[in-house]
């Protein structure tokens, strides 16, 4: 599903998806449009503008996303501002591309994005994992440690998975290390997701930091 306001970008955006042999299921100009045709269409990759109007789309990302966990959100947007990608990435987003990227460069996003892989245009991604390694040093509210529950007992095998996608290793790099198809990957990802009552790679990156997951073993 593409969303953006302008509509010669988004019929450009939806004719070289669709050209490329993906299913365009539905598309929006507007926030409030988008959220609608989104929950009816069902669509497994948003490609997201963020300056809409009606509704933000950050504020579209993190409703759509509440509303159906599976769905995996592209940012497709003219700003590199960095206060623009953290929002759009804590609203829920995988990826991050700005609408300099050529029409190669966004398929190949829209590819990896499907796959479940954080696609950020260069210099964004080690931005964002500094986000969350600072969020993870900030000391937690009183609430937060009175509540606390045993962590969830994971395999040496998810382990390891969680310890490499805390590095900011696609699925893909992931598997040529361990040696596994990039099925099996994603299947122990979906697993830890299950236990870890998250919801998306997101969660599972800053949960991971959070439990020291990014440092050398």
């Amino acid at each position: 599903m593409v969303v953006d306001d302008h509509p010669m970008w988004r019929e450009a955006v939806a004719r070289d998806l669709a050209d490329a042999g993906f299913a365009v299921v539905a598309t929006a100009g507007d926030g409030p449009e988008a959220v609608r045709r989104a929950r009816a269409a069902g669509p497994q990759v948003l490609v997201l503008d963020l300056n809409l109007p009606g509704l933000p789309g950050a504020e579209v990302c993190r409703q759509v996303v509440a509303a159906d966990p599976a769905v995996r959100v592209l940012v497709l947007s003219a700003s590199g501002e960095h206060q623009d990608v953290l929002e759009a990435v804590k609203s829920g987003a995988t990826g991050y591309l700005v609408k300099s990227a050529g029409r190669e460069e966004l398929l190949e996003a829209v590819r990896r994005t499907a796959a479940g892989d954080p696609v950020f245009t260069p210099g964004l991604a080690g931005l964002v994992l500094g986000e969350f390694r600072r969020l993870a040093a900030e000391p937690a509210g009183p609430a937060g440690a009175a509540g606390e529950s045993a962590a969830p007992r994971l395999t040496t095998r998810e382990t390891e998975v969680l310890r490499m996608v805390a590095k900011g290793l696609s699925y893909r790099q992931i598997a040529e290390r361990l040696v596994l198809s990039h099925r099996t990957v994603q299947n122990h990802v979906q697993n830890t997701l299950g236990k870890l009552q998250l919801h998306n790679r997101v969660e599972l990156v800053r949960y991971a930091i959070e439990q020291g997951l990014d440092e050398p073993a």
